[in-house]
Protein backbone atom coordinates (compact mmCIF):
# COMPACT_ATOMS: atom_id res chain seq x y z
CA UNK A 1 0.00 0.00 0.00
CA UNK A 2 3.15 2.31 -0.18
CA UNK A 3 4.67 4.20 -3.38
CA UNK A 4 3.26 4.34 -6.16
CA UNK A 5 3.87 0.88 -7.52
CA UNK A 6 0.55 -0.15 -7.54
CA UNK A 7 -2.77 1.97 -7.83
CA UNK A 8 -4.54 2.32 -4.08
CA UNK A 9 -7.61 0.84 -4.71
CA UNK A 10 -10.59 3.20 -3.43
CA UNK A 11 -14.25 2.71 -2.19
CA UNK A 12 -16.95 5.20 -1.21
CA UNK A 13 -19.16 4.73 1.46
CA UNK A 14 -22.14 7.17 1.42
CA UNK A 15 -23.14 9.25 -1.96
CA UNK A 16 -24.42 12.75 -0.30
CA UNK A 17 -22.99 16.00 -0.03
CA UNK A 18 -19.44 15.30 1.12
CA UNK A 19 -19.50 11.99 -1.04
CA UNK A 20 -20.04 12.84 -4.36
CA UNK A 21 -17.71 15.75 -3.96
CA UNK A 22 -15.32 13.23 -3.02
CA UNK A 23 -15.67 11.49 -6.30
CA UNK A 24 -15.69 14.33 -8.23
CA UNK A 25 -12.09 15.78 -7.19
CA UNK A 26 -11.13 11.92 -7.57
CA UNK A 27 -12.39 11.96 -11.21
CA UNK A 28 -11.34 15.17 -12.02
CA UNK A 29 -7.67 15.42 -10.30
CA UNK A 30 -6.65 11.62 -11.03
CA UNK A 31 -4.46 11.76 -8.25
CA UNK A 32 -1.39 9.31 -8.60
CA UNK A 33 -1.71 6.19 -7.20
CA UNK A 34 -5.40 6.18 -6.68
CA UNK A 35 -8.35 4.88 -8.24
CA UNK A 36 -11.72 4.78 -7.34
CA UNK A 37 -13.60 1.22 -7.63
CA UNK A 38 -16.92 1.13 -5.60
CA UNK A 39 -19.71 3.46 -4.43
CA UNK A 40 -21.94 2.24 -2.17
CA UNK A 41 -25.32 4.04 -1.11
CA UNK A 42 -29.01 2.87 -0.21
CA UNK A 43 -31.46 2.98 -3.35
CA UNK A 44 -27.84 3.63 -5.14
CA UNK A 45 -29.98 4.19 -8.54
CA UNK A 46 -31.05 7.10 -8.18
CA UNK A 47 -27.60 8.69 -6.97
CA UNK A 48 -25.91 7.31 -10.21
CA UNK A 49 -23.64 10.33 -11.97
CA UNK A 50 -22.59 10.17 -15.93
CA UNK A 51 -19.33 11.94 -14.98
CA UNK A 52 -18.38 8.88 -13.35
CA UNK A 53 -15.97 6.42 -14.55
CA UNK A 54 -17.84 3.49 -16.14
CA UNK A 55 -15.33 1.01 -14.29
CA UNK A 56 -16.44 1.88 -11.19
CA UNK A 57 -19.26 -0.37 -9.27
CA UNK A 58 -22.16 0.93 -7.64
CA UNK A 59 -23.86 -1.25 -5.08
CA UNK A 60 -26.60 -1.02 -2.67
CA UNK A 61 -25.18 -4.13 -0.73
CA UNK A 62 -21.96 -2.98 1.57
CA UNK A 63 -21.47 -6.99 1.53
CA UNK A 64 -20.33 -6.35 -2.07
CA UNK A 65 -17.52 -3.75 -0.94
CA UNK A 66 -16.43 -5.87 2.01
CA UNK A 67 -15.93 -8.79 -0.39
CA UNK A 68 -13.87 -6.53 -3.05
CA UNK A 69 -10.23 -6.16 -3.30
CA UNK A 70 -10.53 -2.62 -1.87
CA UNK A 71 -7.24 -0.84 0.14
CA UNK A 72 -8.79 2.22 1.30
CA UNK A 73 -12.98 2.61 2.82
CA UNK A 74 -14.12 6.06 3.05
CA UNK A 75 -16.64 6.11 5.07
CA UNK A 76 -18.86 9.30 4.08
CA UNK A 77 -22.25 8.08 5.96
CA UNK A 78 -21.86 10.05 9.02
CA UNK A 79 -23.17 8.57 12.41
CA UNK A 80 -22.24 5.99 14.88
CA UNK A 81 -24.28 2.90 12.81
CA UNK A 82 -23.92 1.40 10.81
CA UNK A 83 -20.79 4.11 10.41
CA UNK A 84 -18.93 2.64 13.19
CA UNK A 85 -19.43 -1.26 12.13
CA UNK A 86 -18.24 -0.71 8.81
CA UNK A 87 -14.81 1.31 9.28
CA UNK A 88 -14.35 -1.34 12.65
CA UNK A 89 -14.51 -4.33 9.79
CA UNK A 90 -12.46 -2.55 7.36
CA UNK A 91 -9.54 -2.09 9.98
CA UNK A 92 -9.79 -5.42 11.27
CA UNK A 93 -9.97 -6.71 7.63
CA UNK A 94 -6.43 -4.90 7.09
CA UNK A 95 -7.41 -2.29 4.61
CA UNK A 96 -7.45 1.32 5.84
CA UNK A 97 -10.15 3.92 6.79
CA UNK A 98 -10.51 7.78 6.23
CA UNK A 99 -13.44 9.58 7.70
CA UNK A 100 -15.03 12.78 8.11
CA UNK A 101 -17.34 11.43 11.01
CA UNK A 102 -16.60 13.46 14.15
CA UNK A 103 -18.89 11.66 16.36
CA UNK A 104 -17.34 8.59 15.83
CA UNK A 105 -13.89 9.52 15.99
CA UNK A 106 -14.72 11.97 19.47
CA UNK A 107 -16.26 8.51 21.21
CA UNK A 108 -14.39 5.24 19.04
CA UNK A 109 -11.00 7.00 18.04
CA UNK A 110 -8.55 6.08 20.36
CA UNK A 111 -10.00 2.68 20.45
CA UNK A 112 -10.00 2.73 16.50
CA UNK A 113 -6.52 3.97 15.84
CA UNK A 114 -5.14 0.89 18.21
CA UNK A 115 -6.93 -1.14 16.30
CA UNK A 116 -5.70 0.17 12.94
CA UNK A 117 -1.90 -0.34 14.02
CA UNK A 118 -2.21 -3.56 15.15
CA UNK A 119 -3.66 -4.51 11.80
CA UNK A 120 -1.25 -3.00 9.88
CA UNK A 121 -3.77 -0.23 8.58
CA UNK A 122 -4.20 3.34 8.65
CA UNK A 123 -7.35 5.29 10.17
CA UNK A 124 -7.42 9.12 8.99
CA UNK A 125 -9.78 12.03 9.69
CA UNK A 126 -8.48 15.21 8.63
CA UNK A 127 -12.44 16.00 7.80
CA UNK A 128 -14.05 15.04 11.32
CA UNK A 129 -13.12 18.99 12.25
CA UNK A 130 -13.49 21.94 10.42
CA UNK A 131 -13.65 20.47 7.14
CA UNK A 132 -11.39 21.54 4.60
CA UNK A 133 -8.89 23.32 7.43
CA UNK A 134 -5.94 21.51 7.69
CA UNK A 135 -6.45 21.73 11.63
CA UNK A 136 -5.82 18.02 12.40
CA UNK A 137 -2.41 17.80 10.00
CA UNK A 138 -1.58 20.35 11.49
CA UNK A 139 -1.62 19.46 15.17
CA UNK A 140 -0.78 15.95 14.20
CA UNK A 141 2.61 17.23 12.43
CA UNK A 142 3.00 21.02 12.14
CA UNK A 143 2.68 21.56 15.84
CA UNK A 144 3.58 18.13 17.55
CA UNK A 145 6.83 19.77 18.47
CA UNK A 146 4.91 22.30 20.50
CA UNK A 147 3.80 22.06 23.97
CA UNK A 148 0.22 23.52 23.45
CA UNK A 149 -1.78 24.86 26.18
CA UNK A 150 -4.57 26.27 24.95
CA UNK A 151 -7.83 25.88 22.06
CA UNK A 152 -10.28 28.32 21.39
CA UNK A 153 -12.15 28.13 17.90
CA UNK A 154 -15.23 28.50 15.91
CA UNK A 155 -16.12 24.79 15.24
CA UNK A 156 -19.22 24.98 13.85
CA UNK A 157 -20.29 26.51 10.87
CA UNK A 158 -24.19 26.46 11.61
CA UNK A 159 -23.65 28.70 14.34
CA UNK A 160 -21.34 31.10 12.83
CA UNK A 161 -23.83 31.24 10.19
CA UNK A 162 -26.83 32.30 12.85
CA UNK A 163 -24.65 34.61 14.68
CA UNK A 164 -23.32 36.71 11.90
CA UNK A 165 -26.30 37.34 10.31
CA UNK A 166 -27.85 38.22 13.96
CA UNK A 167 -24.84 40.56 13.89
CA UNK A 168 -26.57 42.13 10.80
CA UNK A 169 -29.60 42.76 12.87
CA UNK A 170 -32.06 39.67 12.25
CA UNK A 171 -33.14 38.13 14.83
CA UNK A 172 -32.87 33.67 15.86
CA UNK A 173 -35.54 32.46 14.55
CA UNK A 174 -35.40 33.92 11.11
CA UNK A 175 -31.25 33.79 10.30
CA UNK A 176 -32.41 29.73 11.54
CA UNK A 177 -35.45 29.39 8.90
CA UNK A 178 -32.57 30.47 6.10
CA UNK A 179 -30.06 28.30 7.58
CA UNK A 180 -32.64 25.27 7.33
CA UNK A 181 -33.37 26.48 3.75
CA UNK A 182 -29.81 27.10 2.35
CA UNK A 183 -28.74 23.24 3.85
CA UNK A 184 -26.81 24.68 6.15
CA UNK A 185 -29.10 23.13 9.86
CA UNK A 186 -31.12 20.46 10.14
CA UNK A 187 -34.48 20.28 10.42
CA UNK A 188 -33.99 19.72 13.81
CA UNK A 189 -31.24 21.67 14.93
CA UNK A 190 -30.05 20.78 18.23
CA UNK A 191 -26.96 19.18 17.50
CA UNK A 192 -25.77 22.89 16.03
CA UNK A 193 -26.81 25.54 18.47
CA UNK A 194 -27.12 23.30 21.50
CA UNK A 195 -22.96 23.18 20.93
CA UNK A 196 -23.33 18.96 20.92
CA UNK A 197 -21.68 18.52 17.51
CA UNK A 198 -18.66 21.56 18.08
CA UNK A 199 -18.24 19.54 21.56
CA UNK A 200 -16.98 16.40 19.59
CA UNK A 201 -14.81 18.23 17.76
CA UNK A 202 -13.23 20.00 20.54
CA UNK A 203 -13.07 16.22 22.11
CA UNK A 204 -11.02 15.49 19.62
CA UNK A 205 -8.67 18.30 19.04
CA UNK A 206 -8.19 18.11 23.35
CA UNK A 207 -6.64 14.92 22.47
CA UNK A 208 -4.20 15.48 19.62
CA UNK A 209 -3.69 19.17 20.93
CA UNK A 210 -3.77 19.21 24.99
CA UNK A 211 -3.13 14.89 24.94
CA UNK A 212 -5.95 15.15 27.12
CA UNK A 213 -9.08 12.14 26.60
CA UNK A 214 -12.14 14.14 27.53
CA UNK A 215 -15.44 12.60 28.42
CA UNK A 216 -17.65 14.63 26.38
CA UNK A 217 -20.40 14.72 29.10
CA UNK A 218 -18.30 16.21 31.72
CA UNK A 219 -17.48 19.38 28.76
CA UNK A 220 -20.45 22.09 29.63
CA UNK A 221 -22.51 23.14 26.67
CA UNK A 222 -24.81 26.40 26.44
CA UNK A 223 -27.20 26.92 23.62
CA UNK A 224 -27.28 30.19 21.19
CA UNK A 225 -30.73 29.61 20.99
CA UNK A 226 -30.94 32.38 24.00
CA UNK A 227 -29.13 35.43 21.89
CA UNK A 228 -31.47 38.23 21.02
CA UNK A 229 -30.83 41.22 18.58
CA UNK A 230 -30.21 43.36 21.85
CA UNK A 231 -27.12 41.49 22.67
CA UNK A 232 -25.59 42.32 19.70
CA UNK A 233 -26.47 46.22 20.46
CA UNK A 234 -25.07 45.97 24.23
CA UNK A 235 -21.75 43.88 22.23
CA UNK A 236 -20.92 46.61 20.60
CA UNK A 237 -20.68 48.88 22.88
CA UNK A 238 -17.92 46.59 24.75
CA UNK A 239 -16.46 46.52 21.39
CA UNK A 240 -17.27 42.86 20.92
CA UNK A 241 -19.36 40.80 19.11
CA UNK A 242 -21.09 37.20 19.47
CA UNK A 243 -19.78 33.94 18.59
CA UNK A 244 -20.19 29.94 19.62
CA UNK A 245 -16.49 29.64 21.30
CA UNK A 246 -15.39 26.06 22.23
CA UNK A 247 -12.48 26.21 24.39
CA UNK A 248 -10.26 23.75 26.53
CA UNK A 249 -7.10 25.08 28.24
CA UNK A 250 -4.48 23.74 31.23
CA UNK A 251 -4.43 25.85 33.65
CA UNK A 252 -2.93 25.26 36.82
CA UNK A 253 -2.82 21.85 36.73
CA UNK A 254 -6.32 21.49 35.47
CA UNK A 255 -7.88 21.14 32.11
CA UNK A 256 -10.85 23.59 31.61
CA UNK A 257 -13.45 23.09 28.85
CA UNK A 258 -16.90 24.40 27.31
CA UNK A 259 -18.79 25.47 24.70
CA UNK A 260 -21.25 28.37 24.34
CA UNK A 261 -21.72 31.72 23.29
CA UNK A 262 -19.33 34.35 24.25
CA UNK A 263 -18.54 37.89 23.65
CA UNK A 264 -15.30 38.03 21.30
CA UNK A 265 -13.04 41.18 21.33
CA UNK A 266 -13.36 42.58 17.88
CA UNK A 267 -9.51 42.31 17.53
CA UNK A 268 -9.40 38.58 18.29
CA UNK A 269 -9.64 36.68 14.86
CA UNK A 270 -12.46 34.83 16.24
CA UNK A 271 -14.34 37.46 15.61
CA UNK A 272 -12.99 38.05 11.84
CA UNK A 273 -15.10 34.69 10.82
CA UNK A 274 -18.52 34.93 8.94
CA UNK A 275 -21.14 32.82 7.80
CA UNK A 276 -19.79 29.08 8.25
CA UNK A 277 -16.48 29.58 8.02
CA UNK A 278 -14.70 28.19 11.12
CA UNK A 279 -11.53 29.70 12.91
CA UNK A 280 -9.53 27.32 15.56
CA UNK A 281 -6.43 29.60 17.56
CA UNK A 282 -3.75 26.40 19.05
CA UNK A 283 -2.22 28.31 21.82
CA UNK A 284 1.79 26.70 22.06
CA UNK A 285 3.93 27.44 25.18
CA UNK A 286 7.15 27.69 22.83
CA UNK A 287 5.56 28.61 19.58
CA UNK A 288 2.51 31.20 20.56
CA UNK A 289 -0.16 31.45 19.03
CA UNK A 290 -1.57 29.96 15.13
CA UNK A 291 -4.84 30.48 13.92
CA UNK A 292 -6.21 27.99 11.61
CA UNK A 293 -9.65 30.09 9.22
CA UNK A 294 -11.17 28.98 6.34
CA UNK A 295 -14.39 27.11 4.95
CA UNK A 296 -15.22 24.48 7.80
CA UNK A 297 -18.21 23.14 6.36
CA UNK A 298 -19.47 22.07 2.69
CA UNK A 299 -19.36 19.29 0.22
CA UNK A 300 -15.91 20.34 -1.05
CA UNK A 301 -13.94 21.98 1.75
CA UNK A 302 -14.33 19.40 3.48
CA UNK A 303 -13.93 16.36 0.13
CA UNK A 304 -10.28 18.03 0.22
CA UNK A 305 -9.45 16.94 3.52
CA UNK A 306 -10.89 13.43 2.62
CA UNK A 307 -8.91 13.54 -0.38
CA UNK A 308 -5.69 14.67 1.17
CA UNK A 309 -6.04 12.07 3.48
CA UNK A 310 -6.31 9.14 1.12
CA UNK A 311 -2.95 10.83 -1.21
CA UNK A 312 -1.41 10.66 2.25
CA UNK A 313 -1.90 7.18 2.55
CA UNK A 314 -1.42 6.14 -0.99
CA UNK A 315 1.69 7.92 -0.49
CA UNK A 316 2.93 5.83 2.39
CA UNK A 317 2.46 8.62 5.39
CA UNK A 318 0.96 7.94 8.45
CA UNK A 319 -0.68 10.05 11.19
CA UNK A 320 1.86 10.55 14.08
CA UNK A 321 1.07 8.84 16.96
CA UNK A 322 0.42 11.15 19.70
CA UNK A 323 -0.45 9.75 23.23
CA UNK A 324 -3.42 10.90 25.29
CA UNK A 325 -4.21 10.15 28.77
CA UNK A 326 -7.45 10.33 30.27
CA UNK A 327 -8.41 13.50 32.10
CA UNK A 328 -10.93 14.95 34.01
CA UNK A 329 -12.35 18.69 33.61
CA UNK A 330 -11.39 20.15 36.66
CA UNK A 331 -11.53 23.70 37.35
CA UNK A 332 -13.66 26.78 36.12
CA UNK A 333 -12.83 29.64 33.80
CA UNK A 334 -12.96 32.40 35.57
CA UNK A 335 -13.58 35.35 33.49
CA UNK A 336 -15.91 38.84 33.06
CA UNK A 337 -19.34 38.52 32.49
CA UNK A 338 -21.95 40.59 30.33
CA UNK A 339 -25.63 39.84 32.12
CA UNK A 340 -28.61 40.96 30.44
CA UNK A 341 -31.62 42.02 32.43
CA UNK A 342 -35.25 43.19 30.95
CA UNK A 343 -37.22 44.48 33.62
CA UNK A 344 -39.77 47.20 34.82
CA UNK A 345 -38.04 49.57 35.78
CA UNK A 346 -38.26 50.91 39.35
CA UNK A 347 -36.09 52.47 42.45
CA UNK A 348 -33.60 50.17 43.85
CA UNK A 349 -32.97 47.92 41.37
CA UNK A 350 -29.11 47.88 40.67
CA UNK A 351 -28.79 48.39 44.37
CA UNK A 352 -30.16 45.18 44.85
CA UNK A 353 -28.82 43.02 41.80
CA UNK A 354 -25.07 44.73 43.39
CA UNK A 355 -25.84 43.22 47.22
CA UNK A 356 -26.60 39.32 45.53
CA UNK A 357 -23.82 39.84 43.38
CA UNK A 358 -21.42 40.81 46.06
CA UNK A 359 -22.93 37.93 48.98
CA UNK A 360 -21.52 35.57 46.35
CA UNK A 361 -17.80 37.86 46.08
CA UNK A 362 -18.45 39.23 42.74
CA UNK A 363 -17.96 42.82 41.61
CA UNK A 364 -19.94 45.06 39.06
CA UNK A 365 -17.38 46.53 36.64
CA UNK A 366 -19.29 48.35 34.39
CA UNK A 367 -23.79 48.88 33.80
CA UNK A 368 -24.77 49.73 30.01
CA UNK A 369 -28.08 50.97 29.11
CA UNK A 370 -28.74 51.99 25.66
CA UNK A 371 -31.44 55.08 25.43
CA UNK A 372 -35.17 54.58 23.42
CA UNK A 373 -36.60 51.54 25.61
CA UNK A 374 -39.92 51.74 26.89
CA UNK A 375 -39.53 51.85 31.27
CA UNK A 376 -42.29 49.36 30.96
CA UNK A 377 -39.45 46.52 29.39
CA UNK A 378 -36.34 48.01 30.07
CA UNK A 379 -33.37 46.45 29.34
CA UNK A 380 -29.89 46.84 30.20
CA UNK A 381 -26.51 45.04 30.79
CA UNK A 382 -24.23 44.73 33.52
CA UNK A 383 -20.33 43.50 33.39
CA UNK A 384 -18.97 42.14 36.24
CA UNK A 385 -15.40 40.75 37.06
CA UNK A 386 -13.55 37.89 36.51
CA UNK A 387 -16.01 34.99 38.33
CA UNK A 388 -16.99 31.08 38.18
CA UNK A 389 -19.96 30.36 37.06
CA UNK A 390 -21.03 28.62 39.82
CA UNK A 391 -20.96 31.92 41.62
CA UNK A 392 -22.71 33.92 39.40
CA UNK A 393 -24.87 31.15 38.87
CA UNK A 394 -25.90 31.40 42.77
CA UNK A 395 -26.50 35.21 42.99
CA UNK A 396 -28.70 35.02 39.77
CA UNK A 397 -30.71 32.46 41.43
CA UNK A 398 -31.71 35.11 43.97
CA UNK A 399 -31.37 37.87 41.47
CA UNK A 400 -34.02 35.53 38.98
CA UNK A 401 -36.69 36.11 42.53
CA UNK A 402 -37.00 39.94 41.77
CA UNK A 403 -40.31 40.71 41.10
CA UNK A 404 -39.27 43.59 38.39
CA UNK A 405 -38.08 41.06 36.17
CA UNK A 406 -40.00 40.11 33.18
CA UNK A 407 -37.22 37.70 31.47
CA UNK A 408 -34.47 35.46 32.87
CA UNK A 409 -31.14 37.20 33.33
CA UNK A 410 -29.12 36.21 30.59
CA UNK A 411 -24.97 35.93 30.84
CA UNK A 412 -21.95 35.83 28.56
CA UNK A 413 -18.41 35.34 29.06
CA UNK A 414 -16.34 37.38 27.60
CA UNK A 415 -13.64 35.75 26.12
CA UNK A 416 -10.38 37.81 27.56
CA UNK A 417 -7.02 38.28 25.68
CA UNK A 418 -4.24 36.33 26.39
CA UNK A 419 -1.13 38.14 27.76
Amino acid sequence: MTGSVSKLKVAILGFGTVGSSVARILTDMKPEGIELTHIYNRNVARKKADWVPPSVVWTDDVETIFASDVDVILELAGGLDPAGVWVRRALESGKSAVTANKKLISLQGIELEKLARAKGGHLLYGAAVAGGIPVIPGLQQGLAGDKVVRIEGILNGTCNFILSKMEEGAEFADVLKEAQGLGYAEANPTEDVDGFDARAKLVILSRLALRADLDPEQIPCRSITEVAAIDFAYAKELNCTIRQISRAEYREGDVLASVGPMLVPKASPLAWSRGTENTVLIGGHYGGDVVFSGHGAGGHPTAVAVVSDVISIAHGSRAVDLPSRKTAIGGEFLLRHSIRFVVRDEPGIIAEIAEALAEQGISIHAIFQRPGYSRDALPFVVTVEPCANSMLKKALERIGKMKCLLEKPFDMQILEPEE
